[in-house]
């Protein structure tokens, strides 16, 4: 066995394939690209699914990857097992359509056998296979493998719904007796041990599932695919015989830093582990565009380092730590992923400022439980048990040791179904997991070139060459299929005298593009005059040339961390999400704007030009986002940037026109979404402001009502309604609109305050008018119209001071409800029961107390019998 480093084994991985005939991938970001089913990459395939389903059709059909990944199901797993990680690295080979089974395992057999490569020793090989697949068994007995080491297993089937789906293989190493007996079942029934390792799944990717069907019912895939994965920190464990994972060298640098942190030695504790674990995790997150939040994966991140933070504070770490960590990290993966050098300052200050808030976050934590403890109960609840743990970072079993220190007991049943909906929660959050889309056999078998033309025209005759159930092909075409953010061109296709209307235009996996048409009756062979709409074309290429401009002016004005995580553009508006660590102001918002209005107005030429894939990323270009290369690309240079994209632009940035943002918002765990305007729909932005506009209106009719009500009793009130709103075609528009939206809320609360003022002031003052309605017991019974109960409480207690010895009675209509208040000074008067009985008069009801009550009631008819009953009552 050859002794490798972790970097050499997925240097080796990848020449091995490439020699192979491979391409090699590079590993996509962590973030998902388009698929909300997933927080973060969690498998090899994950960035390569449009490949298998068909959807794509790579230049290359044999690729090779290592590939980033982050698996958070079983986090309290980390640091228990020898295995059990967040982040991980996995090493890839696929074949899309090409190679198969057979060759698929004499790769696998000779890279891990052979002296130029692993070196393993072939004796300590077992295999497992389903137990249908003859071919799998039949094959690697023919490569060395005797059937005594060939084993079978239900779980050897890989499939997560309708899609393709197949058997797969596992590969393990009998690491010897050193790690325990030797015992064959630990393999067949999936027992994690320490002897044998899986190392490598080969995963035949050769029938369709559809619901309904049982597997012997799937019927073949019209293009099979091969799927592997070959865990790095399980096979590094192998290579470099250690006792678990923690022990390589893609851990054991954290580790020593930790113990040089800590003051303590390492001696294979749970805390060291977890700490390793989550700070690659943490640090390789960050450094591909997510951030600390309170939802998403940002939530898992946030939990990952404060569950580092409180193992470290275990070890006796009491200070900020983690962020130390950072550059450990980085020094150990930048040979792989240079990328973390760049973004090393940026994370170290995530990380430190994260750290920080929680180390006080946790000293408020101890005064909840301090608090708590001074309970009468002697039992602290599962829900407070499970606030400390989600909100102040206490694991449940330190708050089980403070709890007992003072006598007390946890709720760990509440406390664990408290987890339970918390694990459901995220799970809900994350979605189904998907499976792949069916393959379209009739798409991936057609071969036929097609070139499109529409960078130099938007107009073409071309004859038909495919007609198919969803629309047509052509020889040319000037429609530009959507990608890369960009939607599809519109327009028609025409013959004779029948025109059709393209809905959409979709790129095939062999490249060509489809025209989505209504009914018709085109066939091959004939020739038709294909137009693109010129305007709805020139509107969007002057929107994807201003995305790029936003997005330069973003990595300038925030940082090189800044990444793109999505878009959208068309004719009539940009979308643009991106990474960032906190809101922009509305300052920042406003420079970006005029630093892309800069440029515009700069005048600045766009060059294309082809280049080689590796050349062009040697020159710093930028990819799109979810985009995936063939070996030649095409690059958009403006604003001193190189960008590949394949999408449609202005020859010089004056050509866009101008530019408005028109809204920021948050998305959640840290990405923010831009909507921008180019070109004549910079004075279009009246359209994106209508949240405000309707605000503006209900305040208007708010203030309205208002001086109404005020007028009806009576009472002036200053008001000066806002002036007609003229947006300017700037995000200056948004800011204006939102700043009178919150000036005219204060305006019509004060103008509501100041309304109750006067109706208070004039209500006093109406005092004498009561009082000459008192009878000659002193009893006061009075109607009053729209006081609301604040002032009518205040009515009566100023009667009851000139009623000594009486009763005061006050019936009020306000809109369509009555109020009742009384107030008695007489001992013989109990005024809860008085209320009662008027206000059951009216369909009502109330009550209270002998000297003070209160009641309402529907029936404002009632109001002036009700007033009768009383005088009547009190006579």
């Amino acid at each position: 066995m050859r002794k490798l480093s972790g970097h050499q084994i997925k240097k080796l991985w990848l020449e091995f394939f490439k020699q192979k005939g491979h391409k090699v991938e590079e590993s996509a970001s962590l973030v998902p690209i388009n698929d909300p089913t997933l927080l973060f990459i969690n498998a090899g395939v994950a960035p390569l699914k449009d490949y298998f389903d068909g959807t794509r059709t790579p230049s290359n059909p044999r690729l090779a990857n290592v590939q980033k990944c982050i698996r958070t199901n079983d986090i309290e797993n980390v640091g228990q097992t020898a295995r059990h990680h967040t982040f991980f690295e996995m090493l890839g080979n696929f074949s899309i359509g090409d190679y198969f089974r057979d060759e698929a395992i004499e790769g696998g057999y000779e890279l891990l056998t052979g002296e130029s490569w692993v070196n393993l020793d072939p004796e300590r090989l077992y295999v497992t296979v389903y137990p249908t697949d003859r071919e799998s068994r039949k094959k690697w007995r023919e490569v060395g493998i005797p059937d005594e080491r060939i084993l079978e297993s239900e779980e050897c089937f890989w499939e997560i719904g309708p899609g393709p789906c197949g058997p797969s293989t596992e590969i393990f190493y009998d690491r010897g007796d050193a790690y325990g007996e030797a015992d064959l079942s630990l393999i067949e029934n999936d027992v994690d041990n320490d002897r044998y390792i899986e190392i490598w799944n080969i995963v035949f990717s050769q029938f369709n599932a559809k619901e309904g069907l049982s597997r012997e019912e799937y019927p073949e895939l019209p293009q099979k695919n091969i799927d592997t994965g070959m865990g790095l920190e399980r096979v590094a464990c192998v290579i470099q015989n250690t006792p678990t994972n923690f022990e390589t060298d893609l851990f054991y640098p954290i580790i020593e830093a930790v113990e040089r942190l800590s003051g303590r030695d390492y001696d294979g504790g749970m805390s060291f582990k977890v700490i390793a674990d989550h700070i690659r995790s943490v640090v390789f997150a960050l450094s591909d565009g997510a951030t600390f939040s309170n939802d998403g994966r940002g939530y898992v991140l946030r939990r990952l380092l404060r569950r580092a933070i409180k193992h470290g504070r275990h070890l006796g770490i009491e200070k900020p730590f983690l962020g130390e960590l950072v550059a450990v990290v980085v020094e150990m993966m930048k040979e792989t992923y240079p990328y973390l050098e760049r973004t090393r300052t940026f994370t170290e200050k995530l990380v430190n400022k994260e750290e920080k808030q929680f180390l006080e976050t946790l000293k408020h934590g101890e005064k909840l439980l301090e608090e708590l403890l001074e309970g009468k109960e002697k039992i602290i609840d599962g829900k407070d048990a499970f606030k400390l743990y989600d909100t102040y970072g206490f694991p449940v079993e330190l708050t089980e040791e403070y709890a007992s220190a003072a006598g007390f007991t946890v709720d760990k049943e509440g406390f664990h179904e408290q987890m339970a909906m918390q694990r459901e929660r995220a799970r809900a959050a994350r979605k189904e997991a998907a499976s792949m889309h069916d393959q379209r056999p009739e798409f991936l078998q057609f071969t036929e070139e097609s070139r499109f033309v529409g960078y130099e025209t938007t107009q073409v005759q071309s004859d038909i060459i495919k007609v198919f159930d969803d629309g047509v092909v052509t020889r040319e075409t000037p429609f530009y299929a959507e990608s890369g953010g960009q939607i599809a061109d519109s327009g028609v296709i025409v013959k004779d005298e029948q025109v059709y209307t393209v809905h959409d235009v979709q790129r095939l996996p062999n490249g060509q593009h489809l025209h989505v048409l209504d009914e018709h009756s085109l066939q091959a062979g004939d020739t038709v005059r294909l137009h693109v709409d010129e305007r709805s074309r020139e509107l969007t290429k002057a929107h994807h040339s201003a995305t790029h401009l936003l997005y330069s002016a973003l990595r300038r004005k925030l940082g090189p961390h800044v990444g793109q995580q999505g878009s959208l553009v068309g004719p009539d508006y940009l979308r643009f999400d991106f990474n960032h660590h906190e809101p922009l102001d509305d300052e920042q918002v406003l420079e970006l704007e005029a630093s892309v209005n800069q440029r515009i107005a700069d005048a600045i030429d766009v060059d294309v030009e082809y280049a080689d894939v590796e050349e062009a990323k040697k020159r710093g270009a930028i990819a799109e986002f979810g985009e995936k290369y063939e070996d030649e690309v095409r690059m958009v240079n403006m604003d001193e940037t190189l960008d590949l994209c394949g999408g449609t632009h202005v020859s010089n940035t004056r050509e866009i026109g101008g530019f408005a943002i028109a809204s920021i918002e948050s998305k959640g765990s840290g990405i923010y979404r831009i909507v921008a305007l180019a070109g004549e729909r910079v004075h279009a932005i009246g359209e994106y402001l209508h949240g405000f506009l309707s605000q503006l209106d209900h305040l208007k009719k708010k203030a309205g009502n208002l001086l109404e009500e005020a007028a009806s009793e009576g009472i002036e009130l200053d008001y000066e309604p806002p002036g007609p709103f003229h947006p300017q075609g700037s995000y200056q528009d948004v800011i204006d609109l939102r700043h009178r939206v919150e000036s005219l809320q204060r305006h019509v609360r004060e103008l509501g305050k100041t309304f109750e003022e006067r109706r208070r002031q004039k209500q006093l003052q109406s005092l004498e008018q009561y009082l000459k309605q008192q009878d000659e017991n002193r009893n006061i019974v009075v109607k009053t119209h729209g006081v609301d109960s604040g002032s009518l409480k205040t009515l009566a207690d100023r009667l009851a001071e000139h009623a000594e010895g009486a009763t005061v009675f006050l019936a009020n209509v306000l809109e369509d409800k009555l109020i009742f208040i009384c107030k008695s000074n007489n001992p013989d008067i109990h005024a809860g029961n008085l209320v009662k009985e008027a206000a059951s008069m009216a369909g009502g009801g109330g009550g209270g107390k002998p000297t003070f009550a209160q009641a309402g009631a529907r029936d404002i008819e009632k109001v002036d019998e009700v007033v009768a009953f009383v005088k009547d009552r009190l006579s």
